[in-house]
Order: structure tokens, then C-alpha cells, then sequence
């Protein structure tokens, strides 16, 4: 039976764009999937079709691809099946309801949107059209990802009572980034905390929340934040967050009571300030029976260690790599494809319902650091030119 084929659509040609059609480019036999297949049949610039042109030359689309200088000529193609928002966070929520407004399914990249109020707009709308839609969390597609998961679940570390998680980069921000780089700039809902710190709410969430059957899931009973925002534009360059729950995972049965997660990101720091893990791991998933630590950067960890406390247990290392020298985008579009293929509207991994508690979180995180983006790109109104 022929894998089942599905044709995307490209919204913007920047660097994440890049980087994930190289991953659909790839083979999916070279990490074991012959169920779908991936073809990109249409790129979109907004500032002109040339940008689109040299884009599909530049990552190496030998098939048939059409490119628009338009997006709203991208999601009128008949031949697009779903579209990938690869624009930045400040234009999610008009970009999203225009595609489905076209009856597009979508994938749109993370941070879903610039607060919840827009993502409960798009969810709904999703579900009134009867599309499909998903936040592109890429993460929690991994096989680390997974592998952990279902190591909390089975209960491989106890209770899970704490998470930590780091997502930083150290940067001169003066001199890399200034004040017009898409990261500080405010008219593109810039800082760290939605670009870099969703990273680290991924893995307090995947840990303290997900792990969870769906109804006893609880969001966050308390969010506290500290920020420090960036002198030249006001967007954040410092983002610590402390989210505790009200449950505790695999059971709450023997220590009744709450977990909680601590995440960061920053501009300044890094979290491998030397690129070779001796820091120590990006984040610490610490249950009563010991924790599992993941190395390599939070988004996209390469290998896990399991340390029990039970005396004499030895250490368990796991590497993970990335098949087919992928980045590792592949397998979330692997999930779009088979999501469709089951007419399903949402991602079980992924689901709208978690998607809208985090962006509350960080609605309540921003609340807390003062931290308002202009007034176009928190509306709710659509269309709004942006």
C-alpha cells in the first residue's frame, strides 16, 4: 500500500521555514515511517515572490512547487492541503485565521500566539470549520520526549514532585541583537519568554501535567514570575517562572499534595555556556525514586540519565540521536499527517486544551513582569493588518 501523501503549504521563508522543510525533504523511510510522505507544492513571502523562488532553490525542492508573494494567494491554492505558520509569533493569530478562513488545515509554530485569548479564538474556529490545527511544539515529538513520558507514567522515578528546565543563551544582546532583531522587537511580540522559555514550560508541562489521564489534568494553582526586561526595546531578556500544580504524578495517592516546575530562560546566560553538556543537564525531572536528566539543549536533548536512589541501582544513560541527520521537525510532521489521515482535528501529544492552559500561564507570567505588547498585536480582532 503507497504511503499516503501529504502537500504542504510554506507561510514565511525564514530560518525556522528552512529548517523544516529540509526535515520534510528527508526520506521517511530513514526513521522507519512508510505510512505518509511529505511534499511541499507552495512557498509564500509576504514581501515578494522572488524571496519565495529563491527560497525553494536554496532548500532543494525538486518537485513541482509554486511560490506566491502572497499569502493570501498561498492559501487559495487548490493543491495545498495544509500550511505551516513559520511567521513570527505577533502575526500567528491573523496568519492562523486566514488560512482557516481558506478551509486550510494548519500547523502553526510556537509560541501559538501572543496570548490565550487569541489561541482560544483559533481553536474555536478550528473546531467550527472542522479543520485541523496544531501548535508546532516539535519537542514533544521526539523520541526523548516520548521515551520520558512514558517513563513517568510507568512510574520509573516515582512521583514526579519537581521539574527544572533551562532554555538560555548567552548573548551580548547590545551587539547581537540590538533593538530590530525579531528576538527584542516588540512589533514582533520579541523577548525570551515566548520564543525561548515555551521550551521550558514544554518540559514542566510534559512532565507535571500531560503524564496525567486528560481528566485528571489540572493547570497550574499558583504562577509566580520575575523578568527583567531589555533597556533598549522593553522586551523580556530574563523570564524565571515557578508554576505549582495540584497534582502530582504517576499517582498523588501517596504523597497527596502539589509539584512543582521551575522554568527559565535568559538572554545574557546560557544553559551550555561551553556547547559540551559539562554544565550539567538542561533539565531535572526529580521524582521519590530518583530523577532523569536530559542533556543538550531543552528543545531538542540528545541523551537522558536515569539516577535512582536506591542504593546499588546503577546509573542508566540512554542516547537518543536524530535519524538521517535530521533536525528532528519531521516527526511532528509525521503526527499532521497521520492526525489527517484520521480526519482527527487536534494532536493527542498536542492537544488545544494544553495549548490554551500554557498560554495562560505566560499571560500570567507577562501580567506579573509588565510586560505589554502593542495594542495590534494582543487583538482579538480579525482581519487586522498587523
Amino acid at each position: 500500500m503507497a504511503p499516503h501523501n501529504i502537500r504542504w503549504g510554506i507561510m514565511a521563508t525564514g530560518k525556522i521555514a528552512n529548517v523544516f522543510v529540509k526535515d520534510l525533504l528527508i526520506n521517511p523511510n530513514l526513521r522507519g515511517v512508510s505510512d505518509i510522505s511529505h511534499s511541499v507544492v507552495a512557498v509564500s513571502s509576504s514581501s515578494s515572490k522572488d524571496r519565495a523562488e529563491k527560497f525553494i532553490s536554496s532548500v532543494g525542492i525538486s518537485t513541482h512547487c509554486t511560490a506566491y508573494g502572497s499569502y493570501n494567494d498561498l492559501v487559495a491554492d487548490a493543491n495545498v492541503d495544509v500550511i505551516y505558520v513559520a511567521t513570527p509569533h505577533s502575526h500567528h493569530f491573523q496568519n492562523v485565521m486566514l488560512a482557516l478562513e481558506a478551509g486550510k488545515h494548519v500547523l502553526c509554530e510556537k509560541a501559538f500566539t501572543v496570548n490565550a485569548a487569541q489561541t482560544k479564538i483559533l481553536c474555536e474556529t478550528a473546531k467550527k470549520k472542522n479543520l485541523f490545527l496544531m501548535e508546532a511544539v516539535w519537542t514533544r515529538y521526539l523520541p526523548i520526549s516520548i521515551q520520558v513520558r512514558e517513563l513517568i507514567k510507568s512510574g520509573e522515578i516515582g512521583e514526579v514532585l519537581r521539574v527544572i528546565a533551562d532554555t538560555s543563551f548567552g548573548d551580548p544582546v547590545e551587539e547581537a541583537w540590538g533593538t530590530d532583531h525579531r528576538m527584542v522587537k516588540m512589533d514582533l511580540a520579541g523577548g525570551c519568554l515566548l520564543d525561548l522559555g515555551i521550551y521550558s514550560l514544554t518540559w514542566v508541562f510534559q512532565a507535571l501535567y500531560h503524564t496525567l489521564p486528560r481528566n485528571q489534568r489540572k493547570p497550574p494553582s499558583a504562577v509566580a514570575a520575575h523578568m527583567t526586561l531589555y533597556h533598549l526595546t522593553g522586551a523580556d531578556e530574563a523570564t524565571t517562572m515557578l508554576l505549582s500544580f495540584p497534582t502530582s504524578t504517576p499517582s498523588n495517592s501517596a504523597h497527596p499534595g502539589q509539584s512543582q516546575g521551575v522554568a527559565m530562560t535568559h538572554l545574557r546566560v546560557s544553559t551550555d555556556p561551553d556547547q559540551k553538556n559539562t554544565a550539567g543537564p538542561a533539565v531535572r525531572i526529580q521524582g521519590t525514586k530518583g530523577e532523569i536528566q536530559l542533556y543538550g539543549h531543552s528543545f531538542r536533548p540528545g541523551s537522558y540519565r536515569i539516577i535512582y536512589n536506591e542504593e546499588g541501582k546503577e546509573v542508566k544513560e540512554v542516547q537518543c540521536p536524530i535519524p538521517a541527520n535530521g533536525h528532528g521537525m519531521f516527526f511532528e510532521a509525521d503526527e499532521v499527517a497521520r492526525c489527517l489521515c484520521d480526519k482527527k482535528l487536534e494532536s493527542e501529544s498536542m492537544p488545544w486544551e494544553e495549548s490554551i492552559v500554557v498560554m495562560e500561564a505566560m499571560d500570567e507570567v507577562r501580567r506579573q513582569g509588565g510586560l505589554i505588547y502593542p495594542e495590534k498585536i494582543e487583538s482579538t480582532v480579525y482581519p487586522l493588518q498587523v
